[in-house]
């Protein structure tokens, strides 16, 4: 690739990564929050390296000419700038080498749609981590819960405390055509998107809003199986459903936006 295009994709790609990473919250569809720092530090190196491919690129090249001054008197000339001897001409740009703009151009001009309720629908929820102790639940009500949260709780808690409480917990809404109830859903990733898992409550007793709608949702548990075993369904009894704005870092089980 010639050094201008290699210049240019090296800053197109650094100020990518910087939109993405430090002007904007896009990086937080592809990466967890705490890897931002990394991403901003790439941005700046891509830069600064396509700063300094731009700036050798304009010195002047030492030894064009032969040192007895014959540089472009001798017959066999120093063709080989353009062809390597073997007749194979290489200073046009593989066509290939175009698409590497493509990613770049995307981070500036193009955000990709965010992770929801279309990958949510077609994979298995995550597995919750066993856990053997609970702390008391507080007096409140509703208690703000993760979905993790309320899962854990009704499938492993052996003390039962989560049956006939009142809870509260936020995420977007996954529908499921042909069954009762729809799923409250959350995406988490653990490191980016390609490692993403849902967890997902289904919530019943109330009409399901449209796909990817982030809602908050109070109501109590939907008894079924025995509680506090992996027989227990991770489901609501939905008493009011509400609308909430989507929040910045979507990709992490949070307790309720309010």
């Amino acid at each position: 690739m010639k050094r201008p295009l290699q210049v240019t994709l090296l800053v197109l790609s650094g100020l990518g990564l910087l939109h993405a990473s430090l002007f904007t919250d896009l990086s937080l569809r592809f990466v967890k929050e705490g890897m931002r720092p990394m991403l901003v530090a790439s941005g700046v190196l891509l830069l600064v390296l396509g700063v300094a491919e731009a700036w050798s690129s304009q010195k002047p090249v030492s030894g064009d000419d032969d040192a007895d001054g014959h540089g472009h008197g001798h017959g066999h000339g120093h063709g080989h700038d353009q062809d390597d001897g073997h007749g194979h001409d290489h200073s046009t740009v593989p066509r290939i080498a175009w698409l590497l703009f493509l990613p770049a151009l995307s981070l500036l001009f193009y955000a990709p749609p965010a992770l929801g309720a279309y990958t949510a629908a077609r994979e298995a929820p995550k597995a919750v981590a066993e856990q053997r102790y609970f702390d008391p639940l507080p007096a409140t009500s509703p208690i703000p819960l993760t979905l993790t949260q309320f899962t854990s709780r009704v499938q492993q808690d052996h003390k039962r405390d989560i049956g006939g409480r009142s809870v509260r917990m936020t995420g977007f809404v996954t529908p499921d055509k042909g069954a009762d109830g729809w799923y409250l859903t959350r995406i988490i990733f653990t490191c980016c998107a390609a490692d993403a898992q849902s967890v997902k409550v289904r919530i019943h007793g109330a009409a399901a809003l449209p796909a990817n709608t982030w809602v908050t949702v109070t109501g109590t548990w939907h008894p079924g199986g025995t509680l506090g075993t992996s027989s227990a369904p991770a489901a609501l009894d939905a008493r009011t459903v509400k609308k909430v704005a989507k929040p910045v870092n979507a990709y992490t089980d949070a307790l309720p936006l309010f």
